[in-house]
């Protein structure tokens, strides 16, 4: 069985539909990639995966569960969705550790070693304030991967980083694949697409198609 059933989603605001019929499945231990301008509808589909945003009509199913009507969020996810925000007054490994203690079920040490996995050292003592893009970008990443989710959005998750950055995500990316997760990843490149998508959507004017 897929693991993510999104079945026939419109999703408007007002008059505006900025998603319409969207109707696609995902699979464990597959990378699936959205390409498509701004405005076209991805990050919208992604809120609405997430719970943050509710459809209009159809049903988004994560494992089990409907989201909206039989759970609010999907139970096993980590999301990159825009910049991702953290205290700025506190270092990276604090940032975690907050946002850890929310959930309550992910002890210090698996945070340290997200943070490492993201290509960050834990035990850096300077404060988010004054990392670099690329730096938050890593952080963001670390957090969407330290409670082991099985399923991931990745919204540019490439955003901000150098040659030797966008390499160590995506082997990453590559990495969590061969432990079964199942990941949405959206970028503008078209290259982080073909390296790392087993299946391609083109989003256009809230509408979907296969590549």
């Amino acid at each position: 069985m897929e693991y993510v059933e999104i079945c026939h989603v419109t999703k408007k605001f007002g008059d505006d539909t900025v998603l319409c019929d969207i109707h696609i499945t995902m699979k464990k231990g597959k990378v699936y990639g959205i390409s498509g301008n701004n405005g076209s509808g991805k990050t919208v589909l992604m809120k609405c995966i997430c719970g943050f945003l509710p459809v209009t009509t159809g049903k988004i199913r994560v494992g089990e569960k409907v989201i909206g009507t039989e759970i609010d969020f999907p139970e096993s996810i980590g999301v990159i969705i825009e910049t991702p925000g953290f205290l700025t007054n506190l270092t990276g490994m604090r940032n975690l550790e907050i946002l850890a203690g929310l959930r309550g079920n992910i002890s210090k040490n698996e945070i340290r070693s997200a943070i490492r996995k993201a290509g960050l050292d834990p035990d850096l003592k300077k404060s988010v304030a004054k990392y670099s893009l690329g730096m938050r970008q890593r952080l963001g990443i670390a957090q969407a991967i330290m409670e082991d989710p099985e399923f991931l959005i990745l919204d540019e998750p490439f955003n901000g980083l150098d040659k030797h950055g966008v390499a160590d995500i995506r082997d990453l990316i590559l990495e969590l694949k061969k432990q079964e997760k199942t990941i949405l990843l959206a970028s503008h490149n078209s290259e982080d697409i073909r390296i790392l998508c087993d299946k391609v959507f083109e989003m256009d004017g809230g509408r979907i198609k296969e590549l």
